[in-house]
């Protein structure tokens, strides 16, 4: 697979891109974002790894879980 730029990157890249910035800025480990999101641990690290193919629903809760707009996550610039 051929290196992806932030302006062709895929939503899977920058949600999980976005995603593990956030959470580091906050502070918080994949446990407790996984806890905050009801989500397993293992899953927010799939999803940083971009292993899943996420549902809109767990995206929602995930950053409702870190407190921004669910826009945010699949922005192509970091906000």
């Amino acid at each position: 697979m051929a290196l992806e730029t932030a302006g062709d990157e895929s939503a899977r890249a920058r949600l999980a891109r976005n995603l593990r910035a956030m959470r580091a800025e906050r502070g918080l480990s994949q446990e407790t974002l996984g806890e905050l999101s009801e989500l397993h641990r293992t899953y927010v690290g799939s999803v940083e790894r971009q292993e899943r193919n996420v549902s809109l629903d767990n995206v929602e809760r995930l950053a409702e879980a870190l407190q921004v707009d669910i826009c945010d996550l699949l922005a192509r610039e970091p906000r």
